[in-house]
């Protein structure tokens, strides 16, 4: 983006996807960091685990999607090339590492957008 000023109507936009996605990013590494947790205590510890350890992955694949459709919007907004799409959406199936790329894009989105 140009130092040029953005429409108020784009930044409206803009902001409500940035925060849809935040929330969806946080969200998503949370329930990563508990599948981690249930599969280390499932295969490393537990001799035999609770039948509801299934429903853990299964919470983190429907956060999971719901992230994609964030960064979709947010990227499709923005106006962000393939490339930043996929590695903002490869950061939520990596621990911690959705946490790092959120603050990082939500950096570069706010000022990019003149956002406050």
């Amino acid at each position: 983006m140009t130092n040029a000023t953005i429409h108020p109507e784009r930044q409206k936009r803009v902001a409500k996807s940035l925060k849809f996605y935040s929330i969806a990013a946080i969200i998503t590494g949370i329930w990563l960091l508990v599948l981690v947790v249930e599969m280390s205590l499932k295969y490393l510890i537990l001799d035999e685990a609770p039948a509801w350890f299934q429903y853990i992955g299964q919470a983190h694949g429907f956060f999971f999607i719901i992230y994609c459709i964030a960064c979709l919007d947010l990227g499709t907004k923005a106006r962000w090339e393939p490339a930043k799409w996929l590695t903002t959406i490869l950061a939520g199936v990596v621990p911690f590492l959705s946490f790092y790329v959120e603050r990082k894009r939500r950096l570069e989105v706010k000022e990019a957008f003149q956002l406050p």
